[in-house]
Order: C-alpha cells, then structure tokens, then sequence
C-alpha cells in the first residue's frame, strides 16, 4: 500500500489549466472595463460638447453595457475559480444537492404515474356503470 501525500497529478494539472484559463478571462474583463471607462470619458466630452445628444445617449448606453459586461464577465471567473477550489477541497455539496434532487423527482414521478393509474382506474369503473 501506497500513501498519498498530496493532491493527485490529475487534480494539479486541472488546477493549473482552471487558473490559467481563470485568469485570461479575468484578464480579458479588466481589458473590457478600461475600454469601457475610455468610451465613457469620451461620451462625457460628447455630452459637454455636442448639440446632436442622441449620438450621446447611444454612446452613453454602450459604455454601461460594457460596464455591466465587464461586470458580470468578472463576477463569473471568480464564482467559477471559486466552485473549483471547493471541489478540490472536497467540498462539492452541488453534487449531493443534484442528487438529492434527482431522488424526488424520481419520488415525485412515482407517485404521479400511481396517481394516473389510480385516477384512470377510477374513470373506467365510472365508464362501465
């Protein structure tokens, strides 16, 4: 018998592919938030200096979308690096929480087809009287 005294070398190289691709997205949001912030500088002097303020408006609804991306594109690294360090830790709760929830549909299907055939059941003595 052998002794495991670490993490094995499939767990090590899924982690360094999962922070390596973690933090090209990570890299990949900030990159979209600095372009965002250069777009909203640039609608601000638009605003200050333009009289056409529908070209404005556009540019200023672009540059909250591109916040919001940048957002949401960060929000999901970090959620995602964050499940992958709980599941090397072992603690992968998800899984027991899908299976549960497998185990009472499959309850809840059950109980619904002996409740079909229960009711039909019904109908037919209803249809032979």
């Amino acid at each position: 018998m052998t002794r495991q005294d670490g993490p094995s070398p499939s767990k090590v190289l899924a982690v360094m592919a999962l922070l390596d691709l973690g933090g090209t997205l990570l890299r990949l949001a900030g990159i979209t938030l600095v372009e965002t912030l250069i777009v909203d500088v640039i609608t601000s002097l638009i605003i200050i200096c333009s009289i056409d303020l529908i070209s404005a408006a556009i540019a200023t609804s672009l540059a909250v979308a591109g916040i919001l991306t940048s957002s949401a594109v960060e929000l999901t690294v970090l959620s995602w690096l964050t499940r992958v360090v709980h599941y090397l830790r072992g603690v992968d709760a998800s899984v027991q929480q899908l299976d549960e929830a497998k185990r009472r549909m499959q309850d809840v299907t059950v109980q619904m087809g002996e409740k079909t055939k229960e009711v039909g059941e019904a109908i037919q003595k209803k249809a032979q009287l």
